[in-house]
């Protein structure tokens, strides 16, 4: 889907001070707000332009680059000024890897802030939750690490049938077969009869005739075990990986889940934002006004970059295909580099004369 410009999503021109921008903002934001019965996409709109728009950098970067220079559809997160309102967009949001049985699956957001509701099903293993440390540039390129695991397994002497091998189930004598028992209760209306699920067999029907002597009739054992991760070229800070049927084993039903959790070390000299990686380089004062070529450090290695003649301190260049990969193709985002000027502190007397003859030569056009 093509975005919208967010200076037309606000509706402000691209003139529009910071207070106009916060006012267009607050107004379009009760227009829409879900709360209030708007639209939530056109919400989450407005957010994403005002999380650019309000940022004095970001900003910058978006009239220069456009999308591409605020990291294409990750705008960032952080305030919505409304207060009792919820918080939309923030840096909170989750981004869950379905990967199946370790395999890359469906990728999905939760817009909003908060842990994703995990329900469990009835007679199904329990969920199993870890986390993982990547460096900046694992969760650049993606990485295989091994997951060490202690957790309940199924069985190896009943292979969780939990009946001892040589033995067979039969017919629960509690509920004779049916899975449910039935409870008599006395009210002032009268006797009401409930049904529930028969807590020998677990609504199952059957009992074993003899249960498994090693898990005593549990069907699973507790057992170390090695789980081999793939995770995913572009993984964020803060994401988690879903792994299907990967968590605990329940005796004759399907395993849990295993949750894990990414954490991704600050690097020295990169910071990211979205699909964009950030740095900054330094140059003098007089390779900025003559211009130069400079060596950057980017995740592939140094990229030679060219510096025009004339150069203003703070100014952003970008190095496309240098940034994080997306998730969901091949494409990659950009590499900003922010080029700092920077003013000598300390001149011997033969450089001061230099600069002086050349600054009375014309005061008035020294730096244009």
């Amino acid at each position: 889907m093509i975005k919208r410009d967010y200076y037309e999503v606000l509706g402000v021109n691209k003139n529009a001070s910071d207070d106009e921008i916060k006012k267009a903002f607050r107004k379009k934001a009760i227009e829409f707000h879900p709360d209030r019965g708007g639209d939530e996409e056109k919400f989450k709109e407005v957010n994403e332009a005002y999380e650019v728009l309000k940022d004095s950098s970001k900003r910058q970067r978006y009239d220069q680059f456009g999308h591409a220079g605020v990291g294409g559809s990750s705008a960032g997160g952080g305030g919505n000024p409304f207060e009792g309102f919820s918080g939309f967009g923030g840096q909170g949001q989750n981004i869950n890897f379905d990967f199946g049985d370790l395999g890359l699956g469906d990728i999905f957001g939760s817009f909003f802030g908060g842990q994703q509701q995990r329900q469990r099903r009835n007679n199904r293993g329990r969920d199993v939750e870890t986390a993982i440390d990547l460096t900046f540039e694992q969760a650049v390129f993606g990485a295989q690490l091994d997951l060490d695991l202690n957790i309940q397994d199924e069985c190896e002497h009943c292979k969780g049938t939990t009946v001892e091998p040589g033995h067979e189930m039969k017919t629960c004598p509690e509920c004779n077969g049916s899975g449910q028992v039935m409870h008599v209760t006395r009210t002032i209306f009268g006797n009401i009869q409930q049904a529930s699920v028969c807590p020998t067999c677990e609504g199952r029907g059957k009992v074993p005739e003899k249960v498994c002597t090693v898990c005593k009739g549990k069907g699973t054992q507790k057992k170390s075990q090695t789980i081999t991760l793939k995770v995913p070229a572009g993984v964020d800070d803060g994401a988690t990986i879903r792994l299907r049927e990967r968590g605990e084993a329940v005796a004759n039903g399907p395993k849990g889940d295993l949750y894990v959790n990414v954490r991704v070390k600050p690097h020295k000299h990169f910071t990211r934002e979205g699909d964009l990686i950030l740095s900054k380089e330094t140059i003098s004062m007089v390779e900025a006004a003559l211009g130069t070529e400079i060596d950057v450090d980017t995740v592939d290695g140094p990229v030679r970059m060219k510096v025009p003649a004339g150069t203003q301190s703070g100014t952003d260049f970008k190095l496309s295909n240098h940034g994080v990969p997306h998730l969901r193709s091949s494409n990659r985002g950009a590499h900003i580099v922010t080029v700092l000027v920077e003013t000598p502190t300390k001149l011997n007397k033969k450089q001061k004369e230099i600069l002086e003859e050349f600054g009375n030569t014309d005061r008035k056009g020294f730096w244009r």
